[in-house]
Order: C-alpha cells, then structure tokens, then sequence
C-alpha cells in the first residue's frame, strides 16, 4: 500500500509528529508513505503564509527516514495552495528543494479560503462550483511545476447542503477542460479518500470525474488519504484500488526525486 497525501506537525492543521504517523503506518503494512505538508502562500487577505521551514522540514524527514528504512520507504513531498499570483513564488521554493513529489491544490480563491472565509456561503452552488473550477483551470494555464492536481472537487466538501450540490452534467464541461490540460502537460490527479470522512459519499474526485479522466486518456493518478491523524494512514486503500480497477486503470504512480513509476495494481 503507498499513501501519496499524509500530513504532520509540520501543518499547521496537524498535531501529530512526523514519527508517530510512520509508526502507524509500519503497523498498516504500508510500502510506502510521501509526507506532504503543506505550504499556503498569502492564504487570507492578510497576507498570512501558512508555512514550514524546508530546512527543519527535510532534516525531520531524513531522520524517519533512516531510523524506518528496514520497515517501509517514505518521501519528502509538498502540498501547496495555488493562486494564479503566486506562481513566481511557488517555483523558486520548489526549484530551490530537493521535493519528491508536488500536490498542486486550490485551497483559497483570490486571498479568500475556501473554508474559513466561507467561499460557498450565499451563492448558488452551481455559480460557486463554476467560479472554483474557473480559478483552477487559471492556475493549471500558467503553473507546471507540480506532479498532480489535489483533491480536484475538493470544494465539494464545503457546501452546508450536500444535496444541494448540482448534477455533475451542469458543470461536465468545465472539468472536461481541465482534465483535457493536465493529460497535455503530462500531469496527473490525486484520488483523495477523505471525500469519505467528510461524508460526501464519494472520493476527490467523484466516481464521474474519475470516469472522464479515463475516457480522455488520463492514466497518471496517485492515492493519497489526506491524512493529518495517524488513524487515517492508508484510508480507504484497497477500496479505491478495486474502484480504479473497475474504471479500468492499470497503474498508481508513485513520485520519487520528481519522477513517477507505475504500479500495477490489480
């Protein structure tokens, strides 16, 4: 089992240390584990940086790393929060360390998070859905230097009314243009399982997303739980497994030094 999206006390939205989500993840019988903390500039309207030093970062990762080595493999990667303004920034922090793995996400729209600023909050679902996917398809035109697109429908989670949210047919074509770039880049998407734990009832992306991204070619994609709870390492793993097999992928990739390897899963 390899779990792509786990964070530590690294996050600021997390309080477990890096040792202790490794520990548990030697107990769940994981290969393979890629931390990716996260890394939010100008996040609010205040500016504010929600931010780990690389340096103490990579120190604490190598020092797991050695002390685990014998009983599973894991990975310095990142997390971060894409704006269309932050492109110059992002780039030298990621040319300037040694990442294994990149997960661009969309987590706040002009300075403004989409969960504590309440970006769904007085609009119509149909207008907020259409105006995140919008902004991320701005994002993917001018930013490459990411290995897959996070948790993608990750808005999803943050609508007070799951069931107001619109038949994935109302806004088809918005991901059908976002997919048709990141498979022209030679990118690929997460399947996120913390769709689940939230109680939506599906993965990030929906089984629709998933679905079109196969039609159209897509075969880079990565497992990631989102974990920032020991309890959470590897949620899900073998459920999405047989999902992508179902849908008829082949392979999970895994990313070390910025690079991916299949893995034949089935």
């Amino acid at each position: 089992m390899y779990d792509f999206h786990i964070h530590s006390d690294f996050s600021m939205d997390c309080k477990y240390l890096m040792e202790e989500m490794v520990l548990e993840a030697i107990n769940k019988n994981m290969k393979s584990i890629c931390f990716t903390d996260h890394i939010d500039f100008d996040l609010t309207e205040d500016g504010i940086d929600f931010v780990f030093r690389p340096k103490d970062y990579f120190k604490k990762v190598k020092q797991v790393k050695y002390k685990y080595m014998q009983k599973i493999e894991i990975l310095a990667g990142v997390e971060i929060g894409m704006q269309p303004h932050l492109k110059k920034r992002y780039d030298e922090l990621i040319s300037n360390n040694p990442f294994d793995f990149v997960i661009m996400s969309i987590h706040s729209i002009n300075r403004k998070d989409i969960y504590t600023d309440n970006f769904t909050h007085n609009k119509k679902p149909i207008d907020a859905l259409i105006k995140y996917y919008e902004y991320l398809y701005q994002c993917l035109e001018i930013f490459d230097n990411y290995d897959v697109v996070g948790h993608l429908d990750y808005i999803d989670r943050y609508f007070e009314d799951f069931s107001s949210l619109p038949d994935f047919k109302e806004y088809k074509s918005y991901i059908e243009k976002i997919l048709k770039l990141i498979i022209e880049k030679g990118k690929g998407i997460e399947i996120n399982t913390a769709g689940m734990k939230y109680g939506l009832g599906y993965y990030h992306p929906k089984t629709e997303i998933l679905n079109l991204y196969k039609d159209l070619g897509g075969e880079i994609i990565t497992i990631g739980s989102d974990a920032h709870n020991p309890e959470f390492i590897g949620y899900k793993y073998k459920e999405v497994e047989k999902l992508l097999c179902e849908i008829g992928f082949k392979y999970i990739y895994l990313y070390k030094g910025r690079k991916k390897f299949p893995i034949h899963i089935g």
